[in-house]
């Protein structure tokens, strides 16, 4: 007799789409050394894509995985990931994308705790689980169909409470921006995977899982539920709000709107994601819901950037908060009797940018269009809509025929420029549908990316102009975000120092999952300079870790890390699985998880110390609110420390035969040194590091 699974169901499905075909693949060769979710999905990657495939290719694999808590009711286990090949990062590079939603714990009911999706369909076509039966279907009649309309058909054809994902046009056509998109408009939208899903020929996955997943320990789970995220029990009620927006960005709306509050995805306590009713909707006239995330609310004014405050990225146990409770409006009192008041709560006011006034109905519509067509809003809203709007007002524009005026304050602007790129129309259509980093070099970076805007003024220093680049471009072919210019940049030298090199490791804008945690304590030990601080490279591999640990175990963004509760995963994971883990062990599990992404990376993409430095440094050469930059000499002593830290070579920046082996990783070792790109050890004159040095 079987022991009973707990957390996980056991089966792993390979779906061959060239030639119609599935396999099951025991979980367990996985788990619990690759604990779930985007661990378990990097070693897949690892043992099965080889170097030189695209993201386009057939032989690219897109890979989903659930985590150990997903479908247990376990607070966050509702978030999963996608990873592969993405054709949105520049150069193309391995990555992940989460989603949230109830497709997740659906295909867990259905007994798959994850798909390996492989090959190309030869026609249109979608997947119909069914418990374990998988069946692939002709998707015609739902090719060219906008997400919502084929989310709903799929409804019609196998009956309420199925779970869909879909792709749009977006996805149909290529659009390297594209989104995969699920319920309450949960989408995986960085890596582009949308597109991956269209050039297979997958227009979507539906599931009717009828079984159950079992939590090893249901008294536990209670407990987590009542404590992760500290929920408020009671009802969240439809308000009548007459303003809309956050701190700077705030504006009146003629006749009010109706706001309601919602969870994101099976199993969560909280209530993050804002329901906007009655919209207006660019496809009909009827009146729509849908729902807002963080950046949605930009699409309705930009003229100044998010304000900052050290609570929002450095804490005490006293005053922390997690970002769940600023979206639902549900944020704990203050405890005035912290002494680090009031400094923890001083407003850093963002800057003025100019970008385009406000227009209720014209951002309902931009919304609108993002979901239906399954396009990255955070791209449109912060990149693509940003860069027409600067590049107009430099002149940069003056030669370009696009067949209406550049004028991002315009709504039938908005509608038509949506359109052209979602269906690649006319000279301009196909070439940002290529997403703003191609883009910018198709049509000249030096004049189209390089080019200064002049319309950005500081409000930390008065009147002072800034110098921004029109691409707002930083590494990876992604935009800034929490970097100290771009969007959300208020933060401090000290807090994008630290957020910058997270994404210098990484392949795409990773401060969705990385937002820079750490306690106040230590944030006033490193900000006076924090290139030279082992407490800020501690932070920044903590928060790289529990970003692992988010999409593995799973766990969310806006509940984790919680600085004051460092146990909470580890928590979890034995609670979901029965299987004790300590946090100590399971941050040795991110770990590994994060030393295969970087194999991978080394192996396939070419990654070392060279790539990575230059393509974050220039990012940092504009100055900041307070016109800071750093120097190259500095921010190379930073990768220094944080590569040795890391137990990897500060030549190469590739990990050592002796980091893959203490995690367990012997044969990726083996592999990487067959290939050249395992670091020749240099013996050091003595065994004192330079972590060891600033420390004393």
């Amino acid at each position: 007799m079987e022991n009973k699974l707990y957390g996980y169901v056991g089966k792993i499905a390979r779906i061959n789409l060239s030639e119609q075909t599935v396999e099951s693949i025991p979980t367990s060769r996985y788990v619990p050394k690759y604990i779930g979710g985007r661990s378990v999905c990097n070693k897949i990657f690892w043992d099965e894509v080889r170097p030189g495939t695209k993201a386009f290719d057939p032989e690219n694999k897109l890979i989903y995985m659930t985590g150990p808590t997903t479908a247990t009711g376990i607070p966050t286990g509702g978030r999963t990931v996608f990873t592969g090949i993405s054709p949105n990062s520049w150069p193309e590079q391995y990555t992940w994308s989460g989603i949230g939603g109830w497709f997740g714990a659906e295909l867990k009911f259905a007994g798959y705790d994850g798909f390996i999706l492989e090959g190309k369909a030869e026609e249109p076509t979608y997947l119909y689980i069914e418990d374990d039966k998988i069946n692939f279907l002709p998707a015609a009649p739902l090719w060219g169909m906008l997400v919502h309309p084929a989310q709903k058909k799929l409804e019609e054809i196998h009956g309420k409470g199925v779970k869909s994902i879909v792709i749009g046009p977006a996805g149909e056509n290529l659009m390297r921006n594209a989104t995969i998109t699920t319920s309450n408009d949960n989408v995986a939208a960085k890596g582009g995977f949308g597109a991956v899903l269209g050039s297979k020929n997958l227009k979507a996955i539906t599931i009717r899982g009828t079984g159950a997943v079992y939590p090893a320990d249901i008294k536990k789970l209670f407990e987590l539920r009542k404590k992760m995220g500290e929920p408020y029990m009671r009802p969240s009620p439809v308000i009548r709000e007459e303003i809309h927006g956050m701190d700077q960005n705030t504006i009146p709306v003629e006749g009010g709107w109706l706001r309601g509050q919602v969870a994101c995805s099976h199993g969560c306590n909280q209530h993050c994601c804002r329901l906007m009713m009655n919209m207006k909707s660019a496809f009909s006239d009827e009146r729509i819901n849908q729902v807002e995330k963080c950046v949605g609310i930009f699409a309705y004014g930009f003229q100044q950037d998010c304000s900052w405050t050290p609570i929002m990225s450095f804490e005490t146990e006293q005053n922390h908060f997690l970002p769940c409770k600023m979206l639902s409006m549900e944020m704990p009192e203050i405890d005035m009797s912290d002494p680090y008041m009031p400094q923890l709560f001083e407003k850093v006011p963002g800057d003025t940018v100019n970008y385009w006034k406000p227009d209720f109905d014209k951002g309902s519509v931009m919304m609108d269009m993002c979901n239906e067509y399954g396009i990255d809003k955070w791209d449109v809203i912060v990149w693509f809509m940003t860069w027409l709007s600067m590049a107009k007002k430099e002149g940069l524009l003056d030669d370009l025929d696009f067949g209406m005026e550049v004028d991002v304050e315009n709504e039938e602007f908005v509608r038509y420029f949506l359109d052209m790129i979602t269906y690649r129309k006319g000279k301009y259509g196909p070439i940002f549908a290529e997403g703003m980093a191609r883009a910018i070099r198709t049509l000249g970076k030096e004049k189209f990316g390089d080019t200064i805007y002049k319309g950005r003024f500081s409000q930390v220093i008065p009147g002072k102009r800034l110098d921004i680049p029109v691409s707002l471009e930083t590494a990876w072919g992604h935009s800034y975000h929490w970097q100290g210019r771009g969007f959300e940049g208020s933060i401090p030298k000290a807090g994008w120092i630290a957020t910058s090199l997270e994404l210098m490791t990484s392949t795409r804008d990773c401060q969705t999952v990385e937002h820079h945690h750490q306690k106040f304590e230590e944030y006033l030990q490193f900000r006076e300079d924090p290139c030279h601080s082992p407490v800020l490279v501690e932070g920044v591999i903590m928060n790289q870790n529990k970003a692992e640990l988010k999409d593995s175990v799973t766990s969310c963004e806006w509940q984790s890390p919680d600085l004051f509760w460092p146990e909470m995963e580890a928590e979890a994971f034995t609670a979901a699985t029965g299987i004790p883990m300590t946090e100590g062990e399971l941050d040795e599990a991110a770990e590994r998880s994060r030393l295969l992404f970087r194999a991978i990376l080394m192996r396939n993409f070419g990654r070392d110390r060279d790539m990575e430095v230059n393509a974050v440094f220039p990012t940092m050469q504009y100055p900041d609110p307070w016109g800071e930059t750093v120097t190259w000499e500095d921010w190379n002593d930073l990768v220094d420390l944080y590569y040795e830290k890391r137990g990897w070579d500060i030549r190469t920046g590739w990990p050592t035969r002796k980091t893959f082996e203490r995690f367990g990783l012997k044969e990726v070792a083996d592999e990487l040194e067959s290939a050249g790109k395992l670091p020749v050890p240099v013996v050091q004159p003595d065994n004192v590091t330079k972590i060891d040095k600033m420390r004393n």
